[in-house]
């Protein structure tokens, strides 16, 4: 009789095999065997040498016999006893050693390494100056006068500057203008100072008015006043 079939069927079936992975299997892992050829053998990593050659390939290197026609190069005797008669006729003489001897014996020793021969006095530059001392006074000299130098750079620098008339007389003009401006906010103080805000404030304003009368007539009294930077 006829029954009912799913669509999916066929689908359905091919579903595990196309999701089944080789190593979700029971049981070890499938894997190929190794060849018997790749044995681990003795030192694998050293470089190995190339193979020894054999004697015919080293009688094959071997260079040629020259031919019938090559002459060697025939080198001149040279004649060392005429030689040597010539370097001891035109060579200078050897010049006698000094010796001392101080025994009875006549034992005898070399007098300039002794210290008792003066060879250091006949040297040329005997008693001069060394160079290195020589530059070494100039090189502290030049250090002396750069230093001098940069001293009055700064002391230039540092001097104080003296006021003209025209910048006396508008610093005198702004001094007093100040001093108006807070005589007149002291005079509009209120009588009754019975607040802690009012005592710090006319104390202030009587603070300002000291300095600034003190200012002016600092200002009046020296026509000539120096300022520094």
């Amino acid at each position: 009789p006829l029954r009912c079939m799913s669509k999916v069927r066929e689908r359905v079936k091919h579903e595990p095999e196309k999701n089944k992975s080789q190593w979700k299997t029971m049981g070890p892992a499938k894997v190929a065997v190794p060849s018997p050829n790749d044995f681990l053998q003795k030192r694998p990593k050293e470089p190995k040498l190339a193979p020894k050659k054999k004697e015919q390939d080293v009688k094959r290197l071997l260079p040629l016999l020259p031919p019938r026609t090559y002459h060697p190069v025939i080198h001149i005797k040279k004649n060392f006893i005429n030689k040597n008669a010539v370097a001891v006729i035109t060579g200078e003489p050897k010049k006698p050693r000094h010796f001392c001897v101080d025994t009875r014996h006549g034992d005898k020793y070399l007098l300039e390494p002794s210290g008792l021969f003066p060879k250091y006095i006949k040297k040329k530059n005997y008693g001069a100056v060394p160079k290195c001392v020589t530059r070494r006074k100039e090189e502290m000299k030049r250090e002396e006068e750069e230093y001098q130098a940069r001293v009055l750079e700064q002391l230039k620098k540092k001097a104080m500057k003296a006021l003209s008339e025209e910048e006396r007389t508008n610093i005198l003009k702004a001094l007093k203008k100040k001093w108006e401006e807070v005589n007149c906010a002291y005079q509009s103080l209120p009588v009754l100072t019975d607040t802690t805000y009012k005592r710090m404030h006319k104390e202030e304003l009587e603070l300002e008015l000291k300095q600034l009368e003190h200012d002016i007539a600092a200002i009046e009294k020296h026509k000539t006043i120096y300022i520094a930077d």
